[in-house]
């Protein structure tokens, strides 16, 4: 079975829901025979670098809210991710753009390293309330996780994977995509936003059931699928 997730690293749902499909997986049976593919999406492809607004102050913002309500819609968001074992900084975090650390991810991807730099970004920016923007943070990142330095250095000082990422990108319009996290089980079911553990747990099931069809043995050796007999 294949899972791919699309989300972006400022997202604070996508962390989320990354832990709450983790959590699925590690009651799921058969999770040996899961693959989770992390795919590149942007909230705001045209955030700068470097903002010097507090997430408060970029809430407020784009949501047209009062600076008030930003804060206390951050607090649930804050009680939600404790839920699941994380320790949300907003008061720190940095608002950034994040085209570089897709980048980065694909590069990653080359080398057997996507998972633990998409972890380790999200921690960065989330719980560590690093600037996941910044070059000397990202390659600092990168390098915890053993991605080789100079390597990752050629990667955020050229435009390279840049395409890849739009090709995802462009996926996700196609398939409607409008917000993330977005899961998508085996290119036939989705599941929208950092739903309930059980939620996942189900639509695993479904999805497994579905490509393993369950066979009955009968006492006279005929065997039965879930449409048909076999004498």
């Amino acid at each position: 079975m294949k899972i791919e997730v699309w989300s972006d690293y400022v997202c604070p749902f996508c962390y989320i829901g990354k832990r709450r499909l983790e959590e699925a997986l590690e009651q799921f049976p058969q999770a040996d025979q899961v693959e989770v593919e992390f795919k590149s999406f942007e909230l705001d492809p045209n955030a700068p670098t470097n903002d010097s607004r507090t997430i408060y102050e970029a809430l407020a913002t784009k949501y047209r809210m009062p600076i008030e309500q930003a804060k206390g819609t951050t607090a649930q968001v804050a009680a939600q991710a404790r839920e699941v074992g994380l320790d949300y900084d907003f008061e720190n975090m940095v608002v950034t753009g994040t085209l570089d650390s897709h980048r980065l991810t694909h590069y990653a991807k080359t080398v057997g390293k996507e998972k633990e730099l998409s972890e380790a970004l999200l921690q960065a920016y989330f719980v560590d309330a690093k600037h996941i923007g910044n070059h000397d943070v990202l390659l600092e990142i990168a390098t915890s996780v053993g991605l080789e330095r100079d390597a990752v250095r050629d990667v955020l000082t050229t435009d390279v994977y840049t395409e890849d990422v739009r090709a995802e990108e462009k996926r996700a319009s196609d398939l409607g995509i409008t917000g993330v996290p977005f899961f998508v089980f085996d290119n036939k079911y989705g599941v929208s936003g950092a739903q309930p553990t059980e939620a996942f747990t189900q639509v695993l099931e479904k999805v497994w059931s579905e490509n393993n069809p369950t066979i009955q043995v009968l006492s006279n050796g005929a065997t039965c699928t879930d449409d048909n007999c076999d004498i």
